[in-house]
């Protein structure tokens, strides 16, 4: 999830361990433990593309990251706050880790939460930014602060943006269910012989629904608003992994075909082979649409594969905002 959202739970779980013994320091710790696993980011940036892919949501998301973080953590910040001892503050840092991770499994990354197993759990239930998930959190989580550390009314402020928060990920998870049941009809309907179906949100809520659907020589990608009257139609997207063969001696080629886990396409622009990860879909609703959220040019080199993740473009991502909202309210 985004930063905004981690640093709400973990200031949240951090009330919950330590509020009634050290107050607001306790929302802090808590804060700054939810934001501690996402610093894989900035140690991707001494890697290759490749590389740091694969180490995200990796070690730093997992449960022995927590085990043996928390305590390290924990007897740093008994050295400066002695009003909890060393087991305390190294409870809220644990839970303030392990949320962290926890919280991520239900995006479309997922994270690796049983490091160093090669077992990446992603239910794919809930964006990475979810306004609908954080701004109530957040409203309790700030309206609990303001109460004294003892005060009941705190900690019942505090439990219920705990509670609206975990029940909208047991929505989104009804959601899906939902969502996968109305794909998967239609596909029957259209008698469309396919392998594999993925389901996921679209960007920013859990009303609006994609689907990728692994076919023979294609991909199918569609949306499902809860609104929509109309029947579903699937764009096809043509695999062209034949296109690529040539290159698949080299290693870090092969790594990031496993990064997205077989869910990608090829395309040929400009004399340059690009790699599109499927699983994050396109950068707009738009039927003729091309462009894809991570896509990652390859060019050899020196009898070497150099890979490079194409930029971002602010302005696509404001011209998807706009789709979606007309999207969402239904076909």
């Amino acid at each position: 999830m985004d930063s905004l959202t981690q640093i709400v739970l973990g200031a949240a779980v951090g009330e919950v361990v330590l509020g009634r013994k050290v107050g607001n320091k306790a929302m802090i710790y808590g804060a700054i433990a939810g934001t501690i696993p996402d610093l894989d980011v900035f140690v991707g940036n001494f890697y290759d593309t490749v590389t740091a892919l694969e180490i995200h949501r990796g070690f730093s998301h997992s449960l022995v990251f927590s085990v043996l973080a928390a305590p390290i953590f924990g007897f740093l910040i008994s050295k400066i706050h002695r009003e909890a001892n060393w087991l305390d503050w190294s409870k809220l840092m644990f839970w303030g880790f392990f949320t962290h991770p926890l919280l991520d499994c239900f995006t479309t990354w997922g994270t690796q939460l049983f490091w160093p197993l090669d077992l990446r759990i992603a239910l794919k239930t809930i964006f990475v930014i979810d306004p609908l998930y954080t701004l109530p959190f957040l409203v309790c989580l700030i309206a609990a602060s303001r109460f004294k550390r003892t005060a009941e009314k705190r900690r019942k402020l505090n439990r219920w943006g705990l509670v609206l928060s975990s029940g909208y990920l047991a929505i989104s998870l009804i959601l899906k269910l939902i969502t996968f049941y109305k794909f998967e009809n239609a596909l029957q309907q259209q008698n469309i012989s396919y392998s594999e179906i993925e389901t996921k949100p679209t960007p920013f809520n859990t009303l609006l629904w994609s689907a990728n659907v692994k076919t023979e020589n294609d991909f199918l990608i569609a949306e499902y608003s809860l609104f929509d009257t109309q029947p579903i139609e699937f764009r096809a997207y043509p695999k062209q992994h034949e296109m690529i063969d040539h290159l698949k001696n080299y290693e870090n080629l092969n790594r990031l075909i496993g990064v997205t886990q077989g869910w990608y396409t090829i395309t040929e622009k400009q004399n340059h082979f690009y790699l599109n990860d499927l699983r994050f879909g396109l950068i707009s609703l738009n039927p003729d649409a091309e462009k894809f959220a991570f896509s990652y040019k390859l060019e050899e080199k020196n009898n070497s594969l150099q890979i490079t993740e194409e930029p971002k473009d602010r302005g696509d991502a404001q011209k998807l905002l706009s789709e979606l909202w007309l999207r969402l309210k239904g076909n």
